[in-house]
């Protein structure tokens, strides 16, 4: 079955396993105990340090293990967010950080201090200008951006966001999970963080890296273990595999992104010639080498992912038909792009054209047949029984309340038909994706959409736009 969600994890590396194997007996003595398995258990750590920081590019004193990558993440914006309270209380961070970074900022809200989410662009990459403009407000503690977006596999402006972080005093925190088994993150940085089982390291490892001269009060509670920063006894056989990874996975990430790009820019291209109604989301050209993103209109996201997986296809996605909290992921709600439908593709290392190509042949009988399901026939057919009011120039009231994504732009599709050129179709909406989509929806097919009031989305027909 070929696993299509590198994104999210991948199997233990070859070199990690036997890593891993090998440490387990010889590591599990207490690394600060002075006695002889004490100090091969040291030895271990300390080897699997120096691996660590040499792909990250920092000091070995500069990095310490957690047991988790959300953990590195909130020690370090929790620890630099204390150590520079007196710097003010103002922390950055872009909307399309992964949940970890944004759940930290929520606590420092929670205590008081004040978050600013900035923007991004329709490819999901933001503004190093928009940090500029922050950070010369003034009181910023901390500022927040990845190296790269893990649903859309957009590439950040680091290097130019660090050097304006740089000229105002502001560390600069970048969350490396997805681009670090890539290559090193540009200049600048002051704190770094990744996690593992990213690149086929063992779970429950996170690092965590803090230049030295960045002012940083390890947050409680904390005790003598790796500086202070990450309380709790290492897993020295689970970090050395993980180090073991990360170098085997760096010393084959040309090799791999040489094989992965071209594959990825033929479902970037084929797909939207395959399947009708599809959008290619994120970075055409700043983008990791092995993510792609498409959503697909009138399509239940949950039915597609267990559809595909069905044809032996496993995949994510960020749709809130597949979300147990319903609403949509909050990347593409920041992107403004479509949500429903939506299919994350992240090849793995040792990917072969041969699984693509079956992948692209699979895909369109499976959105055909999904999307049949749902919408019953054509979205472009005549306005359904949901509607109510005349097909005449004021216009066309359809009520999709209490129905879920993708309905309400199912009905809208439906009956933008029934309607003159000019005329406006409301839509009556309670589904949270709705705010999203229905958006969307009006830049894919060439409709205008007139805003919002409430439940009810405002939508006109243009001459010359698709019907559906």
């Amino acid at each position: 079955m070929p696993y299509f969600d590198a994104a999210s994890s991948l199997p233990l590396h070859p070199v990690a396993r036997q890593a891993l194997l090998a440490a387990l007996d010889e590591g599990w003595a207490d690394p600060a105990r002075p006695h002889r398995e004490g100090r091969r258990a040291r030895m271990l750590l300390d080897a699997a340090r120096e691996t660590a920081a040499e792909a990250v590019g920092c000091r070995p004193d500069e990095l310490v293990f957690t047991s988790s990558g959300t953990a590195a993440v909130h020690a370090g914006v929790a620890g630099a967010l204390r150590g520079r309270r007196r710097a003010g209380r103002r922390l950055l961070v872009s909307a399309i950080e992964h949940s970890s970074v944004l759940h930290a900022a929520e606590a420092h809200e929670r205590a008081g201090g004040e978050v600013r989410e900035l923007p991004v662009d329709r490819a999901g990459r933001v503004s190093a200008e928009e940090y500029a403009a922050e950070l010369a407000r003034g009181g910023v503690a901390l500022a927040c951006l990845q190296s790269a977006n893990h649903e859309v596999g957009t590439v950040q402006p680091v290097a130019a966001t660090a050097a304006g972080c740089a000229e105002a005093g502001v560390p600069l925190l970048v969350d490396a999970a997805q681009s670090l088994p890539w290559g090193p993150v540009e200049d600048g940085w002051s704190l770094l963080t990744a996690s593992a089982h990213k690149w086929g390291g063992p779970s429950g490892v996170g690092l965590l890296a803090v230049r030295k001269g960045v002012r940083f009060a390890a947050p409680e509670p904390a005790d003598e273990r790796e500086a202070g920063r990450a309380p709790g006894f290492e897993n020295i056989p689970a970090i050395v595999a993980a180090a073991a990874a990360l170098r085997a996975v760096r010393a084959e990430a040309e090799a791999e992104r040489a094989r992965l790009a071209p594959l990825v820019d033929r479902v970037r291209t084929r797909v939207p010639e395959l399947v009708p109604d599809v959008e290619v989301v994120g970075d055409p050209a700043h983008r990791l080498p092995h993510l792609v993103t498409f959503s697909c209109l009138y399509v239940d996201g949950e039915a597609l992912l267990h559809a595909l997986d069905t044809e032996g296809f496993a995949v994510s996605s960020g749709s809130s038909c597949t979300s147990s909290t319903l609403t949509p992921s909050h990347v593409l709600r920041a992107m403004g792009v479509l949500s429903e439908g939506n299919v994350r593709v992240s090849l793995p290392p040792g990917t072969g054209e041969a699984a693509v190509d079956r992948f692209l042949e699979v895909l369109p009988g499976v959105v055909e047949r999904v999307r049949g399901a749902v919408t019953g026939g054509s979205p472009g057919a005549p306005a359904s029984p949901a509607s109510s009011g005349p097909a005449a120039p004021e216009g066309l009231t359809v009520d999709a309340r209490g129905r879920r994504c993708p309905v309400p732009v199912i009905e809208l599709a439906k009956a933008i038909p029934g309607v003159p050129v000019g005329a406006v179709v409301t839509v009556l909406a309670d589904d949270e994706a709705a705010a999203l989509d229905i958006p969307a929806w009006c830049e894919m097919t060439g409709h205008t959409f007139e805003g919002a009031d409430g439940h009810a989305y405002r939508v006109r027909r243009e001459p010359g736009a698709a019907p559906d």
